[in-house]
């Protein structure tokens, strides 16, 4: 191998390695404020706050996701982080239709942002 190939070589596994760092998302550490609420009235009724507690409540048990919808109108999709994932609506039904503030790590793609609930309470 001449000393030219090795270089090119060596160029393109490092920016390979930058590229590959800065695509994987580990996560960021954030807390969030909002509330939970129906995942489709966050959507299709365009819902700032759930219209009630019994209502957000029977769209989970018939199969909608929770959501929390934060202050600044970020809808924040409550997710697992294990393989396979599990549904989150047993976490957040107890505080349906309540502000609460959710703790853990966030990502974000095309958009959207997902939370990994550490921490989830309702505010006073």
């Amino acid at each position: 191998m001449t000393y030219r190939n090795a270089v090119k070589m060596l160029l393109t596994m490092a920016l390979l390695a930058g590229f590959l760092a800065s695509s994987s998302d580990s996560g960021k550490a954030t807390t969030v404020n909002g509330y939970v609420l129906d995942s489709a009235c966050a959507f299709t009724k365009g819902v700032k706050k759930p219209i009630s507690a019994d209502c957000a409540t029977a769209c989970a048990k018939a199969g909608s996701p929770l959501v929390i919808l934060s202050d600044n109108g970020t809808i924040y999709w409550p997710i697992a982080d294990t393989t396979p994932s599990s549904g989150q609506n047993d976490k957040l039904l107890p505080f349906a239709g309540q502000k609460v503030t959710a703790s853990g790590k966030v990502f974000t793609r095309g958009g959207s942002a997902a939370i990994v609930i550490e921490k989830l309470e309702a505010q006073k």
